[in-house]
């Protein structure tokens, strides 16, 4: 009887035990695929269903047919490792000093943050590129499975959920590098079928320039079928999300490497695969008006895989489990950035909230089309230049080529290339203040870190961006304090102008010559002040700050005091803010001759490429 008695309470032991295991046991989750498919240079523009003048692309198309067609998706920099930078780390470009195109250097993450993918790697995935990468970034070891032309999914273990990122180059600025002669071969797109914008010059080669970028929109849309079809093959569309976009806008004239619409507004499609509808929030087949932004596309990954969000990113994501369509949908806002593309400095920043677009131009007297060697191997940047230098412009075609307002703000519904500025008009002025402030908040908050010159930071703050930002917030708050008079009239701006022209502080003292220099002749009560600074400043960029001022009211030539500059700095990031400088003087109004020899220049600062791209153009006979 005992044992009868222990034999039962065994098995029931053992029943407890079973199926306290089988509940503890941990529950495997079936995550999606994801794949981007992502052409460069290309806005939303040149997609006839995102844009009437665009062309048709029948394989994007599909994949809006069972997914979403995002209307107002956002590059938060318009230029390749900027915009790149910004999708690894789902973080502003200005808060981790990944901003600048291209990096002299690269910069870490902050610490306890990775490259996105690396999350998706510890959950499971089996990651990979194909195969621009472009980051400003140290990579670890921890992102990609493989990063490369032959990166595939194809290579992942049995059953293993995958994210895979194809590139696709055909639609890159490169390949409008044509010739007088390519020409003759024509287009397969009629050149007179197509829309001109109306800031360009409405000419047969800008026709050309358009019929001709029409025919690789259209190459590349193939390219993205055969994606597509690698997917229906191998079994994985209906399990596959498959997010197609351009890496930042572009790519004609005045368009990549600048913060208006047609540099960082971008095609965005979204399909949703069958199996995984239950994340998703909305109804295939519709369009989604509300804004997201790169910082958002790689926290949307991360939520449609079931991974937790990391702190000390920027984005949040507009798809996945706990993501309300209603919510997406009532957000209107997006922030841009844009400092030094190539050997061209500028400082703009930008905030657009519904159908108004607030630009702030730092540094105003920098007119946009300031030479930029690359820019300019397109034969329509050239002739646009040659238009206007031979005064055949209209005041709309010729804005590119003229000092900007400090201040931007545009009805981008009823003003999509911004050619009508509103911001001094009286019914304008509370949005044209809601927005200032909006924009202010958000450089102190994160805090943006171009209020020093990138070749201070390069020394003292990129082994810690992040860091170095949140122990000098006050700092940057002052400086950007400075920076700012230049929204004022004169008469209210001049005391603290003056103030800022003798402070101890050296960086002060730079945005208030850069001050000086978007009031321009308004300032000439400060040119004894200037000329001073021009003469003995401790700060080699200073002295020419305060030439570039003298030299754009035409109170003193500059050509001494910033040939002397550069020959006696041993910093090459220092010589490329510099000339910039001369290349200003150069080319602006008052065309200043230099001669600056080679050989006199520090060999130190020579190493620095871009300092040599600088040199080829300036003495380019």
């Amino acid at each position: 009887m005992k044992f009868k008695l222990s034999l039962v309470i065994c098995l029931i032991a053992l029943q407890v035990f079973t199926a306290c295991s089988q509940k503890t046991k941990p529950v495997e989750v079936e995550r999606p695929n994801i794949v981007w498919i992502v052409s460069e240079d290309n806005s939303k523009h040149y997609l006839k269903m995102f844009d009437e003048h665009g062309a048709t692309a029948p394989n994007i198309e599909s994949l809006a047919a069972d997914g979403l067609t995002y209307t107002h998706a956002f590059s938060n920099a318009a230029v390749c490792s900027a915009a790149r930078s910004t999708l690894i780390s789902a973080s502003y470009g200005p808060r981790l000093a990944t901003h600048y195109h291209r990096k002299m250097e690269q910069v870490p993450l902050p610490e306890g943050v990775e490259m996105f993918p690396a999350y998706l790697k510890r959950a499971g995935y089996h990651t990979t590129n194909n195969a621009k990468e472009d980051y400003n970034l140290f990579k670890a070891d921890n992102v990609w499975d493989m990063s490369s032309k032959k990166a595939t999914w194809r290579d992942r273990k049995e059953g293993q959920p995958f994210y895979h990122v194809f590139n696709i180059g055909t639609t890159h600025e490169s390949r409008l590098h044509f010739t007088r002669e390519d020409m003759k071969k024509g287009t397969k797109t009629d050149v007179n079928s197509v829309f001109v914008q109306p800031n360009h010059p409405q000419t047969e080669l800008f026709k050309f320039t358009n019929a001709y970028y029409h025919d690789k929109i259209q190459q590349m849309d193939t390219e993205v079928g055969e994606v597509i079809a690698k997917l229906k093959e191998d079994g994985l569309y209906d399990s596959t999300f498959i997010f197609y976009y351009g890496d930042h806008g572009g790519v004609l004239p005045g368009s990549k490497g600048y913060i208006n619409e047609m540099g960082v507004h971008v095609p965005l499609v979204v399909h949703i695969p069958s199996k995984y509808k239950h994340l998703v929030d909305e109804t295939p087949g519709t369009k989604v008006d509300g804004f997201v932004s790169f910082i958002d596309f790689g926290a949307t990954v991360l939520n449609l895989a079931g991974v937790e969000l990391p702190k000390g990113i920027d984005g949040k994501p507009f798809l996945g489990k706990g993501v309300s369509g209603k919510e997406v949908a009532k957000r209107d806002e997006t922030f841009s950035y844009a400092d030094r593309f190539d050997e061209k400095y500028d400082m703009v920043r930008a905030v657009r909230k519904g159908k108004f677009k607030y630009t702030r131009n730092f540094q105003p007297f920098n007119f946009n089309g300031l030479m930029n060697n690359y820019r300019y191997k397109q034969l329509a940047y050239q002739e646009w230049l040659e238009l206007y230098e031979a005064g055949k412009l209209n005041e709309i075609q010729s804005q590119f080529f003229e000092p900007k307002h400090a201040e931007e703000l545009y009805d981008v519904e009823a003003d999509p290339f911004e050619t009508n500025n509103l911001a001094d008009k009286p019914e304008y002025i509370e949005t044209v203040k809601e927005l200032r402030a909006n924009l202010n908040n958000r450089m102190k908050s994160m805090p943006d870190l171009s209020v020093y010159p990138e070749f201070y930071l390069k020394k003292v703050a990129f082994s810690n961006p992040v860091e170095f930002g949140q122990q000098h917030k006050k700092d940057i708050e002052a400086y950007l304090e400075v920076a700012n008079l230049n929204i004022l009239k004169f008469e209210d701006a001049k005391v603290k102008i003056d103030e800022n022209l003798k402070s101890d502080d050296a960086w002060k003292r730079y945005w208030a010559l850069n001050t000086c220099s978007s009031f321009g002749k308004e300032a000439n009560e400060f040119v004894s002040v200037a000329k001073e600074i021009a003469k003995s400043d401790s700060v080699l960029i200073n002295k020419v700050k305060a030439a570039e001022f003298l030299g754009l009211v035409g109170k003193q030539n500059p050509v001494n005091v910033m040939t002397k500059a550069l020959y006696d700095t041993k910093d090459g990031a220092e010589a490329v803010l510099m000339l910039n400088s001369i290349v200003l003087m150069k080319d602006g109004a008052h065309k200043y001759k230099f001669n600056i020899k080679q050989d006199k220049i520090n060999k130190i600062t020579l190493e620095e490429p871009l300092v040599l791209r600088r040199l080829e153009y300036i003495n380019k006979k």
